[in-house]
């Protein structure tokens, strides 16, 4: 365990957070990490405790309490205390492929799950992996590691994000030739194009992806799967297919209006931010641009805040972000007890700027648009909204919300984006390979499986589990990659 009296002996420290006036002017990541020896402290609050939550990932109450890759969190936090970096590493990339990417991105399952929440606040687990991953990198700990022997086995995985990159690494590592195929110009799926830049600076990806280069995964971008290659190509072609193209199927709002001009999906707006930051840093304007345009975000997650961010750093004149549900409570309640997951507010990072920019949180609870009205050009210029309600179905008895009569106000909008989730894989991907759907149009496997209907096609990542987290993401790639492995040799050590 970390220090007998380290919880008691220090708080809780994260990373110094560049104030949001002065971050808002730039696209970089704006977190400063402890120094190590006040990182090797946080370390020392962990008391590895006799159940430890932290790395169970498990499901309590219909959610994710601790991490889902099980990293031996206790153990990670022991060896950071200690200032044994090499060892932290080694034991960390056991049981995880990227920490590089889930340190900067992850909700932070394994600290919502800490018993430090008890009666303070939980190890800066985050924190400490980010500094474990970053000093190996920093140390040249991070190396090819290319297989000695090739099974003589090919795989294509079709999709570049978390799922598809964690499937690639391991099946490559086993020996087998993995070709990984995105219908972008650029690797990394959601991470590349889905975060914006200040939560995850795409060298981070570029990095890791030349890494996997060198050990031996072949890289196709540019090639949409379904499109410019046929399904009976590919499997013609490959001992195995792994679909890894997420839950791709954005979640529209029907209301008068919606063909208006300027209003867009989230994806497709961030990608386009990101893209031409990459490209030209903006110097091309071939992104959606916010400057000087009242914005309305539709949807009130993770997503949606990341567009509450980006449009304040491109000039939005205004933002306001509508939720349907009412606001969650500040604290936990008796009906919430840990190691559920928290259902509580929580204020981001893009958040936190529209109050520093405009005085006010940007989020009206229980509010939804009715009506998108247009100007004499067909662009977007005002919305209708209606306050919501929770009220019981006398018929199901579930809780719906429904609108208030007499509630409706009209806002500026000349910029509205859609961040309501997701529904699913997209059709043609799945026409093309034949595979079955689950009612919410995921590729259907068997539980706890991972290959489809169809022998010798496997899946993992949203277009198997529906939208999520990259830690569950990664989580899947390795179980493919182990089911694949087993269907190739009969057996798998993966």
């Amino acid at each position: 365990m970390g220090k007998p009296t380290g919880f008691l002996e220090y708080k809780r420290e994260t990373a110094k957070v560049e104030a949001p006036k002065d971050r808002i002017k730039h696209f970089n990541e704006f977190r400063t990490p402890l120094k190590k020896e006040e990182q090797q402290k946080q370390g020392a609050r962990c008391m590895e405790c006799g159940v430890p939550f932290c790395q169970a990932g498990t499901m309590i109450a219909g959610m994710a309490s601790g991490c889902p890759l099980h990293n031996l969190v206790p153990e990670l936090n022991d060896l950071v205390y200690h200032g044994n970096w090499e060892q932290a590493y080694t034991r960390l990339t056991k049981t995880h492929c990227f920490p590089e990417f889930t340190c900067r991105v992850c909700p932070a399952l394994c600290e919502a799950a800490c018993t430090c929440n008890l009666d303070s606040q939980p190890v800066s687990t985050k924190e400490n992996e980010r500094a474990i991953i970053e000093t190996a990198y920093a140390n040249g700990w991070v190396t090819p590691r290319i297989p000695k022997v090739r099974t003589g086995k090919k795989v294509a995985v079709v999709g570049s994000g978390p799922s598809g990159l964690a499937t690639a690494m391991q099946l490559n590592r086993r020996g087998h030739q993995v070709t990984v195929f995105e219908r972008k110009d650029r690797i990394g799926g959601l991470l590349r194009y889905g975060i914006p830049n200040m939560k995850l600076d795409k060298s981070v990806i570029d990095r890791r992806i030349k890494l996997m280069e060198e050990e031996g995964v072949v890289f196709k971008t540019g090639v949409d799967v379904g499109k410019d290659i046929t399904a009976k190509e590919l499997q013609k072609d490959f001992d195995r297919i792994v679909l890894c193209c997420g839950a791709s199927n954005p979640r529209d709002i029907k209301v008068p209006g919606r063909e208006a001009n300027n209003i867009f999906f989230a994806v497709d707006y961030l990608s386009s931010i990101t893209k031409s930051l990459l490209d030209s840093n903006f110097k091309d304007k071939n992104f959606v641009s916010a400057k000087g345009k009242h914005v309305v975000v539709i949807g009130g997650g993770d997503t949606g805040n990341d567009c509450v961010g980006t449009a304040i750093r491109l000039g939005a004149k205004s933002v306001t972000q509508l939720e349907m549900m009412p606001k969650a409570p500040d604290e936990r309640t008796e009906m919430n007890p840990w190691p559920e997951w928290p259902r509580i507010c929580k204020t981001d990072y893009g958040q936190e700027e529209a109050i520093a920019v405009f005085g006010h949180d940007p989020r009206i609870y229980q509010t939804t648009v009715t009506e998108f009205i247009k100007d004499d050009k067909g662009n977007v210029q005002k919305a209708k909204l209606v306050k919501l309600e929770p009220k019981k179905d006398e018929k199901t008895g579930r809780m719906n919300m429904v609108p208030v009569e007499g509630s409706e106000t009209i806002i500026e909008a000349q910029l509205v984006l859609i961040a309501a989730g997701f529904l699913g894989s997209q059709k043609y991907v799945t026409d093309a390979f034949k595979v079955d759907l689950t009612p919410r149009t995921n590729v259907a496997t068997k539980p706890d499986q991972y290959e489809t209907s169809v022998p010798g096609v496997f899946t993992a990542g949203d277009m198997h589990r529906g939208q999520s987290l990259v830690v569950w993401a990664i989580r899947e790639g390795r179980k493919a990659a182990e089911a694949v492995d087993a269907s190739l040799m009969g057996y798998s050590n993966l």
